[in-house]
Parts: C-alpha cells; sequence; structure tokens
C-alpha cells in the first residue's frame, strides 16, 4: 500500500514499467512511484484537481488533465518537472494519446468538446464538437479514430486525420468509460447508469451486443 497526495484518481505507467504517473485531484498534484519499490519519488505541482494523466509512447512525456484550471499540465519524465501548460476546454476530464505519440486529445466535459494537442508543439490545432458532458475517450490502435462517451448517451467516433465526427451511435444510460480491444475490431462502453456494457463493431459503428454487468453500490 502505497500513500499518494489527496484523493488520488487515476493512473497512467510509463511504457518500460518503471514507474507510474498518479494525479492527486485532492492537492493538486502528481505522484510519481517507483514501481521496482513501491515508492513515491516525486511530487510534482500541477494545475487546479488533476484527474487524467497519459503518458506517451516514447515515455518522455506525462500529459496531466486539470479539471478546475481548465489546462494540461506536460510533465517531462525525466526530470519529472513541468514542462509545458497548455489551455484546453471547459472541465477537461479525460485524455487519450494516439499511437504515433504525435497528437493528444482532450476530452472537455463543461465546453462539450475535444481538444487536440499536437504534442510536438503542445499547442491545440483543432476543437472537435462532440456530445453534451463527454467523459471518456479511446483511440484504435492504429491511430485512425478515436472513440468518446459521454453526452446525450452516445459515442462519438472521431476520424483523427480530419478531426471530424463520422459517426455517432446511441448506448443506453449513462455511458462513462470505452476500452478498445487490441486488435481495433471492438469498443467496449461502459454503461453506468445502466449496469451493463455495449459492445460497438469499430467496422460497421453499431453496437452489436450488450452484456449485462454489476450495478452501482447505490443502485
Amino acid at each position: 500500500t502505497i500513500s499518494v497526495g489527496s484523493n488520488p484518481y487515476s493512473v497512467a505507467i510509463t511504457p518500460n514499467g518503471l514507474y507510474a504517473y498518479v494525479p492527486n485531484i485532492g492537492s493538486n498534484n502528481v505522484s510519481v512511484i517507483n514501481t521496482s519499490t513501491n515508492t513515491v519519488v516525486a511530487t510534482i505541482n500541477v494545475g487546479s484537481a488533476p484527474i487524467a494523466v497519459a503518458v506517451t509512447p516514447n515515455g518522455l512525456y506525462a500529459y496531466v488533465v486539470n479539471y478546475a484550471a481548465n489546462t494540461v499540465s506536460v510533465i517531462n519524465t525525466s526530470t519529472n518537472t513541468v514542462a509545458d501548460t497548455i489551455s484546453v476546454g471547459t472541465g477537461p476530464y479525460a485524455i487519450a494519446i494516439t499511437p504515433n505519440g504525435l497528437y493528444a486529445y482532450v476530452v472537455n466535459s463543461g465546453s462539450n468538446t475535444v481538444s487536440v494537442i499536437n504534442t510536438s508543439t503542445n499547442t491545440v490545432v483543432a476543437t472537435i464538437s462532440v456530445g453534451s458532458s463527454p467523459n471518456g475517450i479511446a483511440i484504435t490502435p492504429n491511430g485512425l479514430y478515436a472513440y468518446v462517451v459521454g453526452g446525450a448517451n452516445t459515442v462519438s467516433v472521431i476520424n483523427t486525420s480530419t478531426n471530424t465526427v463520422v459517426a455517432t451511435i446511441n448506448v443506453p444510460l449513462n455511458p462513462f468509460a470505452v476500452a478498445i480491444t487490441p486488435n481495433g475490431l471492438y469498443a467496449y462502453v461502459v454503461g453506468f447508469g445502466s449496469n451493463n456494457v455495449s459492445v460497438i463493431n469499430t467496422s460497421t459503428n453499431t453496437v452489436v451486443a450488450t452484456i449485462t454487468v454489476g450495478a452501482q453500490p447505490d443502485a
């Protein structure tokens, strides 16, 4: 059991498996854990209410989403210092980085948008409108599409070449998270309000199965 900051909310592990980065939403910092010793080796101050983090495929940078500050802090993982701060939409909530490491997609729950960051320049190069209150994102292994869950009980499919929404898929109540199979053929969407998981065929962008799972604790 490893003590970190106040109200840790998510975690990302470097591609080499040596370090874990934990945003602490209550203390406005990120704890860096050495996975060999399971000790905190650095604590990095970031923006207000850090809620999500993603590490670039080369392991050189960690992108931390600051929900209350409407920013993304870019951490240099060699020095564990903040190298840049990027303004995004309102209430950024989730982030995913393309497999080639060239772009970071930030879901803004308060402005119903996705901000696309060029990781070479750390600038926002596109802003994409999606459904209301989006809260999760996953990118296909080939990097061609981003699946954004949330608003209006839908999944928005973004073509990453054009940064446009090319499909909108209806799913059950309160979709909250999404993961894509390693072969890229299916996306699994968690329905927080419906106690099920929707399985989307990524070739047709249709729901091909609905799986009943456990209920939320207070249901």
